[in-house]
Parts: structure tokens; C-alpha cells; sequence
């Protein structure tokens, strides 16, 4: 069994490869086939993710030693070869990438997936980018990975129809076209420089760097940090996430909630990695103002929303700019709070963008299904009940009652009030800052800023989603929302994961503070580059 175990890394961006080409061999006809093929494939790609989370964390035998798994593709060891590494980090990152993709795809299955053409193999696919991304251990095959998953959400951000969507979809690939084109350039510079891209020689190499070698690599780090904070919606690159997610398909928006995190990931990566060396972009002074401005136009643009949609995705922008702060700190107090909030903040967006679309519903359902077209549907008479049922389902018992709820508690764990995970990552993230204190002689900024703005950001999301809310729900326009069972079970499910890891706030945490202690350490340099003690990469 430890023989199959050693292979566990690759499973997550083999599975989704190869179940996302199958299902392109099947006609659109054959959905049965493809569901089937679709579900089987993201269950097994989270059990793997759980048990190698169970690895990193010392919880399950792992077939390596220490905390770190390294996985040498075709037996090259790392510097020469590709390397997968399962740490703390990547595996709590990859295991809610596949937790949310497995939510939104049994949402999908209900009708989104019928809206257009390749829905199945393209969320596969994204998926295989999430992994990938989160798993990979050198810069060029990270630039890879995100191309994969930007490849395939370009199509699902398009999926349905409707001008909204469309005008949305494409300032949405333009600017990361160009995000990915700043990516190959700061690669090649990176690369030209030290003459690696290995992320743990990196670690090794760039300290040493000095004097014109220093600056190029110092460049090329300001690009590369452009391209993950574009990725993460930090301001001011932001401006294209509102629009994007807000026009996307309920589904796709639910699962594009864990892109921006690559971005925070990709950041707080190559900060631990470089330390004191990392150039600006990563960590510091410069991350922490960023995240204190994003914060400030999330909070605005809540504040102006008139549409669920558009609030949703200010939501997503006020998380990352509160990440972004956090990890911008000296030092790593707040990495581990920091994880929590991520983790709750993702797992309540997606279910919040959802929640939205089945609220919609029962407002406009023969206007424009949340601009989806119902020709993608095959519907001639958009007045015609019976159409309509035989797309959107029919009312299940209490509908009503289940949305209120449902909004209620995302809207609670959206703005960090108690007694949900948003508040005990909040509640974390503000001890932390309170207690913070900076080294002799460093110019950190002062905490305060910090929890000024974690408060009236929250404050102003109570304010908004409350408007809303109101308005949606004690509306006297509306009529009894048509509901499907399989809609209802993922977002209940990503709601009682959130009460869940409110209960188990304790163990969590000190999960979540060991990944932190252990960023803090060389563990990730040691464990891919043994030979590094011995000269190589000095």
C-alpha cells in the first residue's frame, strides 16, 4: 500500500486530466456518462486531498519523512527535474480548491451544465489548474498550471449566454492575457538571472545576488508580484473582478471564489520562501497598504451595490485585501489566523454566490435567469410554467424559509459576526493584531490600521447585505423561488462546514498556527533540495 501512497501528489492533476479528456470523447448527448464520470473523478480527487492533508499534518503515516512531501516526476530529482511538494500549506489550499469544485459541481448538475456546451470536462480542468498550482514546486510550471486553469475558467466564465456575460467575459481574459504575458517575461528574467526556477533554489540563490544581477531580479519580481496581486483582485487591478464574477453562471462564480486565493497563495508562498530577501512585492510595507486600499474599495463598492451579484463579488475583494494586510504584517503572527479567515471566507463565498442565484430567481425567474438565456435551454415561451419547471425544478417544501436562512448565515459569516467561523477568523486576526510587536528598529506599520479597517469593513457589510436582503426578501413582487434538492445539498453543506469548523475552532487553529511555525523554517528548502547543506545552490 505504501507503493501507491508515494503517488498520492500526482493524483490531483492526473485525475482531473484525464477524466476532463474522457468526457470530451462523449457527445453532449450522453450527459448521464458524463456526470458520472464528472462526480467519480472530483470525490476521488478529495479523498486524496484529505489524506494527504492528513499527511502533511502528522495525522495520517505519510510515505515520507518529516513534514514535507516531495514528488519527483520520472524519478529527477529537483533542481533538474519537475517536483510536486505537499506541505502544510499547499494541502490545506488544495483540499478547499477540491472541496468548493466538488459543491459547485453538484449545483451545476441541476441545470447550469446544459446551459452551453463542455461545462464537465472545462470544470476538470480548472481544477487540474488549482492543484497544479497549489502542488508545484518551480516557477515555470506554477506559470503552466495557471494558464490551465485560466484556459478553462476563461470558457466557463462564458458559459450560457447573454451580452452582460460576454461584455464581463472578455475584459475578464484580456486582462489576464496580459497578466500571464507579464508572468513569461518576469520567468525569463528570473531565470536568466540565477538560472533556476525551482522555487527552493530560488530561495537559495537570490540572497546572494548582488548589484545589477540584484536589480534584474528585483524587476522581475515586481512583474511577478503584478501578476499574483491581478490574480488575487488587489487594487487597483481589480476592476475587472466585480463584473466577471457578477455576470458569471451561479456555479462558475462559486468556484472562481478560490482563484483570487491563488493569487494570496502564490504571494505568501515566495514571502516564506525568501524571507528578509523577498523585493517588495512580497510581504512588508508594500503588501500591507496594498491590502488596506483593497480593503477600502471593497468596502465602497459594497456600500454602492445595488445587485446581490456585484455585492458578492466586493465580498471576495474585501477578503483578499484583508489576507493581503494580514500576511503583509512582519514576521508571521498573523499567518495563522490569517489561514483560518481564508479558508471561511472561501467556503462562504461560494455558497453566498448560490444562495444569490436561487434567491434571483423567484424574483425575475422569465426575465433572463440571471442572464442565461433560455434558448441555452431550449425554451420557446419563457411565460410557459411548465418550461420553466422542466428547467429550474420545482418548489421544494419551505423554499423560502431555506433562502432566509441560508442568506442570513452567509451574510453573518461574510462580515465576521458571531458565532460563525467568519467571527473566530476575525476575532483571531484582530487578537493577534492587538498583540503585535514589531522588531527593533522596523518601520512596520501600525496595527491599528489594520483593525480599523477589519471593523468598518465588517460594519459596512452588515449595512449592505441588510439593504438587500430586505429588499429581496420582503419584497411584495416576488413569488415561491423553484428550488431542486440538488441545489439546496451543496450550499447546506458548505454552510455546516463553516458551523463545523466553528465548533472545532481549537484544533483548527493549531493546525493552522503549526503551518505558520512551520513557514517560518526551512523545512520546504530542506526537503526538496537535501543536497543544498552540501554546497549545491550556495
Amino acid at each position: 500500500m505504501s507503493g501507491w501512497l508515494q503517488h498520492l501528489p500526482i493524483l490531483p492533476v492526473v485525475l482531473p486530466l484525464f477524466a476532463g479528456a474522457a468526457m470530451l470523447l462523449f457527445s453532449e448527448t450522453r450527459r448521464r456518462a458524463r456526470t458520472i464520470l464528472a462526480l467519480t473523478s472530483t470525490i476521488a480527487q478529495l479523498v486524496v486531498a484529505i489524506m494527504l492533508l492528513g499527511m502533511s499534518g502528522g495525522l495520517i503515516a505519510a510515505p515520507w519523512s518529516g513534514e514535507v512531501g516531495v514528488y519527483a516526476l520520472s524519478d529527477w530529482a529537483a533542481p533538474f527535474g519537475i517536483v510536486l511538494v505537499v506541505d502544510r500549506l499547499s494541502a490545506i489550499m488544495l483540499t478547499l480548491g477540491v472541496t468548493l469544485g466538488l459543491a459547485t459541481l453538484v449545483y451545476s448538475l441541476a441545470r447550469w451544465e446544459r446551459a452551453g456546451t463542455h461545462f464537465l470536462p472545462l470544470s476538470q480542468f480548472l481544477l487540474m489548474g488549482i492543484s497544479g498550482a497549489f502542488l508545484t514546486g518551480d516557477l515555470f510550471n506554477l506559470f503552466v498550471f495557471f494558464e490551465v486553469l485560466l484556459a478553462a475558467s476563461y470558457g466557463l466564465v462564458l458559459h450560457g449566454s447573454g451580452a452582460t456575460r460576454v461584455k464581463a467575459g472578455l475584459h475578464y481574459i484580456v486582462v489576464n492575457l496580459v497578466a500571464s504575458l507579464l508572468f513569461l517575461v518576469a520567468a525569463s528574467l528570473i531565470y536568466g538571472v540565477t538560472g533556476t526556477l525551482n522555487m527552493a533554489e530560488l530561495a537559495l540563490r537570490i540572497p546572494l545576488l548582488t548589484g545589477d544581477e540584484r536589480a534584474l531580479v528585483d524587476a522581475a519580481a515586481a512583474l511577478l508580484g503584478v501578476v499574483f496581486l491581478v490574480k488575487a483582485g488587489a487594487w487597483p487591478l481589480n476592476f475587472w473582478l466585480v463584473a466577471a464574477y457578477g455576470a458569471a453562471a451561479a456555479p462558475v462564480a462559486g468556484v472562481f471564489a478560490i482563484l483570487t486565493k491563488v493569487g494570496v497563495y502564490g504571494l505568501l508562498r515566495f514571502e516564506t520562501l525568501l524571507g528578509d530577501a523577498a523585493p517588495a512585492p512580497f510581504g512588508g510595507e508594500w503588501m500591507f497598504y496594498t491590502g488596506l486600499a483593497t480593503i477600502a474599495t471593497g468596502t465602497l463598492g459594497m456600500l454602492a451595490a445595488q445587485q446581490l451579484d456585484r455585492l458578492a463579488g466586493c465580498t471576495v475583494i474585501v477578503s483578499s485585501g484583508t489576507l493581503l494586510t494580514a500576511f503583509g504584517f512582519d514576521g508571521y503572527a498573523l499567518t495563522g489566523p490569517g489561514l483560518f479567515y481564508l479558508v471561511s471566507s472561501v467556503l462562504a463565498s461560494g455558497a453566498f454566490f448560490m444562495v444569490i442565484e436561487m434567491a434571483e430567481r423567484g424574483r425575475a425567474i422569465a426575465a433572463d435567469l440571471l442572464a442565461v438565456s433560455f434558448e441555452a435551454f431550449g425554451l420557446q415561451d419563457p411565460q410557459d410554467p411548465r418550461q420553466i419547471e422542466s428547467v429550474v425544478g420545482f418548489p421544494i417544501p419551505a423554499a423560502m424559509a431555506f433562502l432566509g436562512l441560508a442568506f442570513v448565515l452567509c451574510a453573518v459569516l461574510l462580515t465576521g459576526l458571531p458565532p460563525l467561523s467568519g467571527f473566530v477568523g476575525k476575532f483571531t486576526l484582530l487578537v493577534a493584531a492587538i498583540a503585535f510587536e514589531p522588531g527593533p528598529g522596523s518601520n512596520a506599520p501600525h496595527p491599528g490600521l489594520f483593525i480599523a479597517a477589519l471593523l468598518i469593513s465588517g460594519f459596512a457589510g452588515v449595512v449592505a447585505l441588510s439593504r438587500i436582503g430586505v429588499r429581496i426578501f420582503w419584497s411584495t413582487e416576488r413569488s415561491v423561488p423553484r428550488l431542486q434538492w440538488i441545489e439546496a445539498v451543496p450550499v447546506t453543506a458548505l454552510l455546516l462546514l463553516c458551523v463545523a469548523l466553528a465548533g472545532g475552532a481549537g484544533p483548527a487553529m493549531t493546525y493552522f498556527n503549526a503551518t505558520a511555525r512551520y513557514l517560518e523554517g526551512s523545512g520546504y528548502v530542506e526537503a526538496v533540495l537535501p543536497a543544498a547543506t552540501e554546497g549545491f545552490g550556495r
